[in-house]
């Protein structure tokens, strides 16, 4: 029979080891808590989508970080026949494949047409062999080249686009058919979006919206252009707000969408990287809402060069559309744009709205650094 002292010892002894076993236990698991942490954060993924549309060439994306991206968007696949054809766009694909070793979470697209690039597309997707087609090739591409899935931008089904293009009022049904071919051929692993314009007509005709919306992931709003190259008087082309001299707006298109109760978490807005410059625009308001004719696209990477104060512009901010505009009074030239502070807004409505995300045309016309895809990551690390 052990002692009194003896089972006290032992007891002390047995405890002691215990202890010292928690104790190790509790330092491997806060040490893989920390490994896990700071792996999650290397690889976090944003809060909401932020989509580049992509053009460039196969190294200009080495320019940019695309850590700060959750999609890339290659721009633009077009039509042959009836199906997807990549022209000489593949050596540039493969290498924005590539980026998803170092970059896992990163969602790489091809996007069809494009302003100018869909003329055959009213026709091919009018019968369901040519949408059939279609659809088989795009997961034949996507299967060979290990893309994440489709953007479809037809500007614009069943009403006018690009000038000379064929549309139709069956184009409407066809483009809801047309969704639905391809999320039979792709399966839900990928993904299927699209690109609309944010102005009334097209918002209000072109689309079925509850037809097609339950079957994509999600539509990219071209809430830019919204004054172009076609707009006799000036205004903002990519303005947040609307304002009495002009409906068209980011916040219009979302409130529309909205009325149809089209979920939010699957509605996407646009910046544009580029200023739209107009000409001969008198100095009355500062050439804002003035008779005009479009002069031309100014990539936001050369702002600091032409679209300065030694170039004659004056900078001003609309308090109502929450954008900014410049004036040059000596050339009696106009010009609208986004900027870091109304990138900033419109990040902020978003997440503010719980939409699904940001995208912009087009990356290379980025700054690489201190560019309006920084002004994005900066609102979603304060977040943060």
């Amino acid at each position: 029979m052990s002692s009194p002292d003896h089972k006290s010892g032992l007891f002390y002894y047995v405890n002691s080891c215990t202890m010292q076993h928690l104790t190790k236990l509790l330092v491997l698991l806060l040490i893989m808590s920390q490994c896990q942490a700071q792996k999650a954060g290397k690889n976090a993924k944003p809060p909401i989508a932020v989509l580049a549309y992509y053009s460039g060439n196969i190294s200009e994306i080495d320019q940019y970080d695309v850590q700060k991206l959750t999609h890339i968007i290659y721009s633009f696949c077009h039509l042959r026949g009836n199906e997807l054809f990549i022209g000489n766009g593949e050596p540039t694909i493969k290498k924005l494949v590539s980026l998803k070793q170092k970059h896992p979470s990163l969602k790489i697209l091809l996007s069809l047409g494009g302003w100018g690039g869909c003329k055959p597309c009213s026709d091919v997707f009018s019968t369901a062999g040519g949408r059939d087609s279609f659809s088989l090739s795009v997961k034949e591409w996507t299967d060979k080249l290990g893309t994440d899935g489709i953007d479809l931008d037809w500007e614009y089904p069943a009403i006018e686009g690009h000038p000379g293009h064929p549309y139709k009022p069956e184009d409407k049904p066809n483009f809801t058919a047309l969704v639905k071919s391809l999320r039979k051929a792709l399966g839900k692993k990928h993904e299927i979006s699209f690109a609309a314009g944010a102005f009334a007509k097209c918002l209000e005709e072109s689309i079925d919206w509850k037809g097609v919306m339950p079957v994509v992931d999600r539509v990219n709003l071209m809430t830019y252009d919204l004054v172009n190259g076609y707009s006799t008087t000036t205004g903002h082309h990519t303005g947040l707000y609307s304002t009495p001299q002009l409906k068209e707006s980011t916040n219009n298109a979302i409130t529309y969408l909205e009325s149809l109760g089209i979920p939010r978490n699957k509605l996407v807005i646009g910046a544009a990287f580029y200023a739209r410059v107009f000409e001969n625009v008198d100095s009355v308001n500062n050439g804002l809402y003035r008779s005009t004719k479009f002069k031309s696209f100014v990539p936001y990477r050369t702002f600091p060069k032409t679209l300065s104060k030694e170039e004659g512009y004056v900078e001003y901010r609309d308090p109502i559309a929450k954008a900014p505009y410049s004036y040059n009074a000596s050339k009696k030239l106009f010009a609208t744009y986004d900027d870091s502070l109304s990138v900033d807004l419109k990040t902020k409505y978003v997440l503010d709205k719980g939409l699904n995300g940001i995208m912009f045309w087009e990356l290379t016309l980025d700054a690489p650094k201190n560019g309006l895809l920084d002004a994005i990551d900066n609102v979603l690390k304060r977040k943060k």
